[in-house]
């Protein structure tokens, strides 16, 4: 999901986005609409408090193959989001709009009627755009279809044609499993690209990272790339040999942890998963492999977030107290140390991403401190693409799965944690889900959550929600990341921002030089 966000921000923009700064900004419109501009008002209707906000789209943004970018575009991506037919990761953003009232004078102008008069309205860096003129017709022949615009869409058998794109790049050639190719898109409606093209490799296999960039295959490493502890070796390398690199880190918003198959009989214990917790020692794991510049995480909250807190249920910790919670589950020690209940082993499948040198290090970690308390652990890892866009996408995976969120500055977590954005196939799998949490008082506070102004009540509302999310463990969390990169010493205007908005959303102010600015 990174990686296509990195690409698309290449060549897409969005109506709105967080900067550098960690502020939202206004990127493919003219202005941000607020109740304070006046281009955003709160009425009642029915007795319910809704928003109405007016958007206007900038006079010159085309998509690549000239067509103007109108209010249009923007009715058929709802239309075509709020499908049911149509896999999409969040569709709240979408759904919380009850319709669009295009100006007729001036098709660069419309209006949101929002259901409800939510605090983030104007929050909507994951509301995608797409042509109408060219994405239209394939879902009027497949739309009725599940899942069949996803697989008849122009980007899936088109994806260089030049209309799909109106960012400062377009698609010029994809080989799936080896690389994408973006060029200098002529019709970009800002400042035109300083680099002409871009050639962004797959290397799955992150340890052969360094000795492609040292070979000259690659010029720069991206936050997909190394892992935390080769990025920590190759920033003592640079230094001592003087390599012309830069190997950049910043704290992020991105957390690591381990989702929970709430289907799984042995998970289905809560007693179980709060036992895996206490097994686990996150402060040494994470001093060992990152050298402590990665802080051990509570729940999904990273520190640099304004809804941080720490009033939560907590899991210091404690063989002791994990082998006291799993035999009162009834698993009972046997001759061979593992535990045993009605005949059956405590086993369970651990996955993540093949070829992913540090996940794979904190897997050998894991496995060895639930051993300690009798879990056995079978390790099966899947490529990224098989296991992202089959296994945790569809909640595929038998125990437990391994990876990453990464997230805005005071994002709610509604898209993970309410019970209506549980992946399924009459969905469409749409929704993130995954672990398959249901937690009525939960889903109560996230729709509360939504409405409240204040930031003071949200971050209440949000502590809340964290102690019912850290006590009933469908989640274990490791630790919150921090982003690491490597760019060459003479590229220019390059900033991580450590937030799910990422560094390609600024790529056409990259600069190399004169030298290299075709490279």
């Amino acid at each position: 999901m990174l990686a296509t966000t990195y690409i698309s921000s290449l060549v897409n923009r969005r109506l709105t986005i967080i900067d550098l700064d960690g502020k939202w900004v206004p990127q493919l419109v003219k202005s941000l609409p607020t109740v304070e501009n006046g281009q955003a008002k709160v009425f009642t209707e029915n007795g319910k408090k809704k928003i109405k906000a007016d958007w206007e789209i900038l006079e010159n943004a085309v998509w690549g193959d000239g067509t103007p970018v109108t209010a249009h575009d923007v009715e058929f991506s709802w239309e075509l989001a709020t499908s049911k037919n149509v896999s999409v990761g969040e569709k709240e953003v979408y759904d919380q709009v009850e319709k669009i009232v295009i100006d007729k004078k001036n098709p660069k102008k419309f209006t949101f009627v929002y259901k409800e008069a939510k605090w983030d309205f104007n929050q909507l860096g994951t509301f995608d755009i797409v042509p109408r003129h060219l994405e239209g017709p394939v879902f009027k022949k497949y739309g009725a279809q599940k899942e069949g615009y996803g697989k008849n869409s122009l980007y899936t058998t088109q994806p260089t044609n030049k209309g799909l794109y109106n960012g400062p790049y377009r698609v010029s050639e994809i080989k799936l499993g080896s690389h994408v190719v973006v060029v200098r898109n002529e019709k970009f409606y800002g400042t035109p690209a300083k680099i002409e093209k871009l050639v962004l490799k797959l290397i799955p296999n992150t340890g052969t990272l360094e000795a492609n960039l040292r070979s000259g295959t690659i010029d720069m490493i991206s936050v997909l790339g190394l892992s935390f502890d080769q990025a920590l070796s190759f920033e003592k390398k640079v230094k001592s040999q003087k390599l012309p690199f830069i190997v950049n880190f910043k704290d992020s918003l991105v957390y690591e942890h381990i989702d929970v198959n709430l289907e799984n009989p042995i998970l289905k214990d809560v007693q179980v998963r709060k036992a895996l917790v206490h097994a686990i020692d996150r402060k040494k794991l994470t001093q060992a492999l990152f050298e402590g510049r990665q802080k051990p995480a509570i729940h999904n909250i990273a520190p640099i977030d304004r809804w941080y807190t720490e009033d939560v249920v907590k899991y210091p910790t404690s063989k002791r107290k994990a082998k006291k919670l799993l035999e009162a589950a009834g698993w009972k020690t046997g001759k061979d140390g593992f535990r045993y209940k009605d005949g059956k082993k405590l086993s369970l499948s651990f996955m993540t991403t093949s070829g992913n040198k540090v996940r794979e290090l904190v897997q050998v970690f894991l496995k060895d401190e639930w051993k300690k308390v009798g879990v056995d652990v079978s390790i099966k890892n899947e490529p990224p693409r098989v296991y992202f866009g089959e296994t945790v996408r569809k909640g595929k995976y038998p125990g437990l799965a391994m990876y990453a969120w990464i997230s805005s500055p005071e994002n709610s977590p509604k898209s993970q944690f309410h019970s209506k954005n549980i992946p399924t196939k009459e969905n469409g799998f749409s929704g993130q889900n995954s672990a398959k949490w249901s937690n009525k008082k939960v889903d109560s506070l996230l729709e509360k959550l939504d409405v409240e102004m204040t930031h003071k009540g949200r971050k209440k509302l949000m502590t809340e929600i964290l102690h019912h999310y850290t006590d009933d463990v469908p989640v274990i969390p490791l630790y919150y990341r921090a982003d690491v990169s490597v760019t060459p010493k003479s590229l220019k205007g390059y900033r991580m921002p450590g937030h799910q908005f990422v560094s390609t959303n600024h790529a056409e102010h990259w600069d190399l030089g004169v030298e290299s600015a075709k490279r």
